[in-house]
């Protein structure tokens, strides 16, 4: 027995949602077409044999105008519940000759009479009401488009009733969508959709898919729905209001109240989150820069509201998945760091847990490995910065901030997959070949991953201290030089921002060095091995990052006064404490050395 759910359209441009449930109550497909040789093609490999279709669409209109005995009917029950019905009548040029939905019905050989017990049948259904049946809402969920309703609006009704019809699997009959993958799809078409006809596309499947429970629901337990109307003026079939259930101007008069209360306090602080949101991907960045890790980007965002609201509401198996959204949610800030190679992703965790308190740490690309699997692959870090002192941000306003950090290829497979897989409708049929092209691109981008860091460290290996033709105009040493010889003089270092090696070398020629052989001369001075274990890196500190150092070094706080380090004075100090009590003073200069005029 199969059981299909059409949210069939008053015309044959407009979608129709498609649903076929099997008599396990397993989602079968869920797909939106068009006009009736398209439902046909999509349902053609399910209704074989035995089944009952539940069309949302009037299949039996005889009256000229107003509404149809059925409408009049259910308004009585459903008006305060907003879950009235829109009048039916032959007035309506939809509604002339045979409704689409008996042309429809008839084309499959179903039978619309629904007191049949014919084994291929239809009947005429109506999810606003089924849904205050069945979840016993206060008033109906308000997911379509209308006047004056948001985008944001829509997505989180939406996103409700979508956890509404998740949580049918513990309901009798039972309904199972969550692990289907075309349900996965919408559901992330959802969260992500910032227009109101993004959603649009979707709308119509998830009714589609309540349509099918309908007829399963009826099937199972014919003692609990209610028929309005009759077969000869038209009729609808919808589960029974519960007893004593009243409307209210909550949709959720006695749940989600956790939930409601979470999103109102996060719209207060929200203004306040943005400031800290900041500070956090300032600080991130400045963590990055001073620890001369290579990087593509930084970036930071503030969670919307809608976002947060989706997340809050968020039901497992009709259970709330939060009890405390505002402690739970922990991606209220977000950070993501990009890299060039897989080994900066590892200095970058490193980086973190030095600098900060990690409160969590998940490589999603280490468990989808362990599971046999290629797919997302991205570090996830849950942070707390440490107030320098009361005043600062991040003791006045206490945040934690998710940092995630991957590669720019694996950025770039999670980008596609996400637009692709979750903005687009993949018909069900696509849906395995899809999957192993995506398992195939991940695991070539793996691969890819590790022939750059191969590539790299070749590099590093090979690199040679002579300096390449430089312009006559500039005393500076070029960043490729300065990157070549870095490379060869801190083995193991890895690279540093090519931004950074320009702005170093301005600091060399700050303290007179405008050649490779000089500053091959200057850090004979020092024991770099020696600078390295007094300054106790639980990182991997970049090129720049060593050559940095061992200038402070050399030069104390004549270095620390460059005009070039304005800005990082504070830090500097601090950081020549800590070499000044742990590594032994340079070799003194040959003569005239550190006489070197400053490049003011």
């Amino acid at each position: 027995m199969h059981y299909v759910g059409l949210d069939l359209a008053w015309g044959e441009k407009k979608p129709t949602g498609v649903a076929v449930v099997d008599s396990a109550g397993a989602l079968l497909h869920v797909s939106s077409q068009t006009d009736d040789a398209s439902i046909m093609t999509a349902l053609s490999a399910y209704p074989i044999g035995p089944c009952l279709v539940a069309i949302d669409a009037p299949l039996v209109v005889t009256n000229p105008t107003g509404n149809r005995p059925a409408e009049k009917e259910l308004n009585k029950d459903y008006r305060g519940f907003q879950a009235g019905a829109h009048p039916a009548n032959t007035g309506k040029l939809e509604f002339q000759g045979v409704p689409r939905g008996a042309r429809l019905a008839a084309a499959m050989g179903l039978d619309i009479d629904p007191h049949s017990t014919a084994e291929r049948r239809a009947i005429e259904v109506y999810p606003h009401p089924a849904t205050i049946a069945l979840f016993k809402l206060g008033r109906t969920l308000k997911y379509k488009a209308r006047t004056g309703r948001t985008a944001t609006d829509l997505r989180l009704a939406l996103l409700q009733l979508m956890n509404h019809v998740e949580s049918l699997r513990s309901a009798d009959p039972s309904l199972y969508v969550a692990d289907h993958q075309g349900w996965r799809h919408l559901y992330k078409q959802v969260e992500s959709a910032h227009r109101k006809s993004e959603l649009r596309r979707v709308e119509d499947q998830v009714d589609a898919v309540l349509c099918a429970y309908i007829a399963m629901f009826a099937q199972a337990k014919p003692e609990s729905i209610t028929l309005y109307g009759d077969f000869q003026t038209g009729y609808i079939v919808t589960p029974s209001l519960p007893p004593g259930h009243e409307p209210s101007s909550d949709p959720h008069p006695s749940i989600d109240s956790a939930a409601r209360s979470a999103v109102r306090v996060f719209e207060e602080q929200r203004p306040a989150t943005l400031g800290v949101t900041d500070a956090y991907t300032a600080l991130v960045t400045d963590l990055l820069d001073d620890a001369g890790i290579n990087y593509l980007s930084v970036t930071g965002r503030t969670k919307s509201i809608a976002s947060f609201a989706v997340k809050a509401h968020r039901r497992v198996d009709g259970r709330p998945e939060f009890t405390d959204p505002m402690r739970e949610i922990t991606d209220q800030i977000g950070v993501r760091v990009i890299t060039f190679v897989h080994s900066d992703v590892s200095a970058v965790a490193d980086l973190l847990a030095a600098q900060m308190t990690v409160l969590d740490d998940r490589d999603m690309g280490q468990e989808t490995a362990q599971e046999g699997r290629f797919g997302y692959s991205s570090r996830h870090i849950l942070v707390a910065a440490d107030a320098p002192d009361p005043t600062s941000i991040f003791a006045t306003q206490p945040h934690r901030a998710s940092v995630q950090v991957r590669t720019v290829l694996q950025h770039a497979w999670a980008e596609f997959e996400h637009d692709i897989r979750y903005k687009g409708t993949i018909p069900q049929e696509q849906v395995p070949d899809l999957d192993r092209r995506f398992t195939l691109a991940a695991g070539l981008l793996e691969l890819a991953d590790r022939e750059f860091s191969t590539i790299r460290d070749r590099l590093q290996e090979s690199m040679s201290d002579q300096p390449r033709e430089s312009d006559e105009n500039d005393p500076r040493i070029t960043a490729q030089d300065l990157a070549s010889f870095l490379a060869g003089r801190f083995a193991g270092a890895g690279w540093s921002r090519t931004d950074h090696y320009e702005w170093i070398s301005g600091l060399l020629l700050e303290v007179g060095v405008t050649s490779l052989q000089e500053l091959g001369e200057l850090l004979a001075r020092v024991d770099t091995a020696a600078i390295n274990n007094g300054m106790d890196y639980r990182y991997p500190p970049g090129a720049v990052r060593r050559l940095d150092d061992a200038l402070l070094h050399i030069f104390g706080q004549r270095y620390i006064d460059l005009s070039g380090n304005a800005v990082r004075r504070e830090g500097l100090s601090n950081r020549l404490d800590r070499l000044r009590a742990r590594v032994s003073e340079p070799v003194p200069a040959p003569s005239g050395q550190d006489q070197a005029p400053d490049a003011r």
